[in-house]
């Protein structure tokens, strides 16, 4: 049993931990105000979950411009198909969200976070103006926050492509 209860994630310094914590506040925080100040919808809750892996896990595969930006993408678009094709069902949302794990999985840019925009299109009964705001533009945002955070401090992000 010990092994279900085992860290397995590297041990991060308390530095690291803070600066993670901040780059997710300072994100969040300027879609929050920017959502407030100018009437437009760019905040959605997977955006929290994004922030995990963006700030703290910025080295991951995962957490790659090309896998947020297009995981959110491909996941909000199977969730909107499904809403607009299926009926509003209990199982409609359960096939959307396999659906896009699918998706982002055959096309390499799964994003964990993205996994949940399927129910947020359910949940929130979304039109296809979803896809730009705040999905599209969103992630935009969000990745171009994580560039500038990380390169403030010295640290390369998005990954380079190995030759």
């Amino acid at each position: 049993m010990r092994h279900y209860f085992h860290r397995h994630q590297p041990f991060s310094s308390f530095t690291k931990a803070l600066l993670a914590g901040f780059g997710g506040c300072l994100a969040i925080g300027i879609l929050s105000f920017l959502t407030t100040h100018t009437g437009y919808a760019l905040m959605m809750a997977p955006f929290g979950a994004s922030c995990v892996l963006l700030f703290s896990l910025p080295n991951s595969p995962l957490s790659q411009p090309m896998n947020v930006f297009f995981g959110h993408l491909a996941s909000a678009l199977v969730g909107l198909l499904c809403a607009t094709l299926l009926p509003d069902i209990w199982w409609a949302v359960a096939l959307a969200v396999g659906g896009a794990i699918s998706v982002m999985a055959l096309l390499r840019i799964t994003h964990p976070p993205a996994g949940a925009d399927p129910i947020v299109v359910f949940a929130a009964h979304a039109s296809w103006q979803f896809l730009f705001m705040p999905v599209a533009l969103g992630s935009l945002l969000l990745i171009a926050c994580a560039v500038l955070f990380h390169r403030s401090h010295g640290q390369a992000y998005p990954m380079r492509k190995s030759d």
